[in-house]
């Protein structure tokens, strides 16, 4: 991953990166399904959305106001 990605991710506000982070989510629910029909043709897209899952909610977690103690 570039730190592009990275830098790109936590310049956003809480309220975008809830967004993008529902959308991801619903990605990868669809993924799944192609998957288990058959129809999935680049399964390496699965491991990236969920990397991005993860990358967003850990700079979710960073901004939040609890994670400054």
């Amino acid at each position: 991953m570039a730190s592009q990605d990275v830098k790109s991710v936590r310049e956003k506000d809480a309220a975008a990166l809830k967004d993008e982070l529902s959308s991801l989510k619903k990605e990868q629910f669809n993924l799944r399904f192609q998957q288990a029909t058959g129809q999935l043709e680049k399964s390496s897209r699965i491991r990236e959305v969920r990397r991005a899952i993860a990358r967003t909610k850990t700079v979710l977690r960073e901004k939040s106001p609890k994670a400054k103690v």
